[in-house]
């Protein structure tokens, strides 16, 4: 107040009691602090997520989803209620998969030659062929599977595990999705809308530059230093002037992890210490900057980092595995990511890592093991089952949860519904999707809405 009135004078007299009041206002407090490291409700079984999704719609009766009746009754006219979303009664033929299906591991779990790589750690997955969601369409599907919500704008599933959890590297985003492009729900799918802005997931762009403006502008730390404080100075003064203004809060945290970025993520980025062995078992070039492999590379190094959950997408909205008119585009979209994955999970584990590590696996839905001519070459949109798996943070491996009837069609026994998926995700963090809850617009919302079951079976 005195240095503000006087004009300045008595600021010299003052400058040391008010920089020590400066200190003491800006120790971190929880309030202060929603990034610091936090408690989680339960004993956890994963400190972090690495979250693969593959836009589009992957089938499931042509990746994990073994049906061999669907093979033997390729063309056999059957009735169907429900066709993309339209209820009623639709004359179809049964459509059987493009690839052979071939036990993988000790379990034997089956795996179709579009994953051969994925089929040799099958002993360390946990494959659920009871996913269920409530939408055929690409949007509300995309939306569904990353917020729990089918309809509306809600967190992401990674700002809620920031949110609940905290980070253990303030250096870092909490929460960081490593995409090409944006999938079919745009930026919603890594955003934090109602949660504080710095839940909220960075987006890493594959390329010579995936973060852009990193390296500082000015010719000395201690410069910079100076300059950030006085920036942030203003910045709280400005904001105890507006009470909970959430952008501007989120705004002035951004700053502070972009200055911890400036130190720390270059080297992130940086494979050029990864040994030969290892970039070869990512099918990675030395200098390489993009490609899936780079994405699940960059993953580890993040985990290792204490990046809380990490999300990779590997296309975006278009050239992905909507294979509406021909099946035959899995091929390259499953080159793709297969030696990748199967590289993230072995060299998780050869790293000791695996263990406090979910891997997912997953997809919007699944297509249809059938279409209004036999001989058609592609697949349809099917909400009603698909495939997804698990690996690491406490998942049991080398096992099948859940099953479909003989043709992949319906789910016949221990449906996982989105939800419930996101509960058991949760669940293996640590955390209880009934009490991880946020008040807003005067109610409690949480990531599984009023549902979700934890899948306690295939938890070790």
């Amino acid at each position: 107040m005195l240095r503000r009135s006087a004009g300045g004078i008595g600021s010299l007299a003052l400058a040391g009691i008010l920089g020590e009041l400066a200190r003491a206002d800006s120790a971190p407090s929880p309030a202060a602090a929603p990034l610091a490291p936090k408690q989680p409700h339960l004993p956890a079984k994963a400190k972090s997520v690495i979250f693969l999704y593959m836009t589009g719609g992957t089938s499931h009766v042509e990746s994990f989803d073994y049906k061999p009746k669907l093979f033997a009754d390729h063309g056999k006219e059957l009735m169907i209620d429900n066709w993309q979303g339209k209820l009623g009664q639709f004359k179809r033929y049964l459509k059987k998969p493009h690839w052979a299906f071939r036990p993988g591991g000790t379990c034997g779990t089956h795996v179709s030659d579009l994953f051969p790589h994925v089929r040799e750690i099958v002993d360390d997955l946990c494959v659920i062929n009871s996913m269920e969601s409530d939408h055929t369409n690409h949007y509300e599907a995309t939306l569904g599977m990353h917020t729990g919500s089918f309809t509306f704008a809600r967190p992401s599933v990674g700002a809620w595990v920031s949110y609940g959890l905290g980070t253990e590297n303030q250096n870092l985003p909490s929460f960081m999705a490593i995409a090409p492009a944006a999938p079919y729900a745009g930026s919603q799918t890594w955003g934090s809308d109602f949660l504080p802005g710095c839940h909220q997931g960075t987006h890493i762009v594959p390329g010579p530059t995936p973060i852009t403006n990193i390296a500082p502008r000015v010719p000395a730390a201690e410069l910079q230093q100076l300059e950030l404080e006085q920036i942030a100075r203003a910045n709280r003064r400005h904001l105890e002037e507006r009470d909970l203004d959430a952008a501007l809060d989120a705004r002035i945290r951004s700053f502070e992890t972009a200055f911890g970025m400036q130190a720390e993520a270059p080297d992130v980025f940086d494979l050029s210490r990864e040994t030969d062995d290892t970039l070869k078992l990512y099918g990675l070039t030395r200098g390489s900057t993009s490609g899936f492999g780079w994405q699940c590379l960059v993953a580890r190094r993040l985990a290792e980092r204490g990046v809380r959950f990490i999300e990779l997408i590997d296309t975006g909205s278009s050239g992905n595995w909507d294979s509406h008119g021909n099946m035959e585009d899995h091929v390259a979209l499953a080159r793709n990511v297969d030696q990748a994955m199967a590289a993230l999970v072995i060299d998780l584990k050869r790293r000791g890592m695996l263990d406090e590590t979910l891997v997912v696996w997953t997809t919007e839905f699944g297509r249809t093991p059938y279409h209004e001519t036999a001989g058609h070459a592609g697949r349809e949109h099917h909400h009603q089952a698909f495939s997804s798996w698990m690996a690491g943070g406490g998942v049991q491996g080398g096992m099948q949860y859940g099953a479909t009837d003989d043709y992949g069609i319906a789910v016949a026994n221990k449906r996982m519904h989105v939800h419930d998926f996101h509960a058991t995700i949760l669940h293996l963090l640590g955390l209880d999707h009934e009490r991880l809850t946020y008040r807003y617009a005067g109610r409690d919302f949480r990531l599984t809405d009023v549902a979700g079951e934890v899948a306690r079976e295939i938890i070790a």
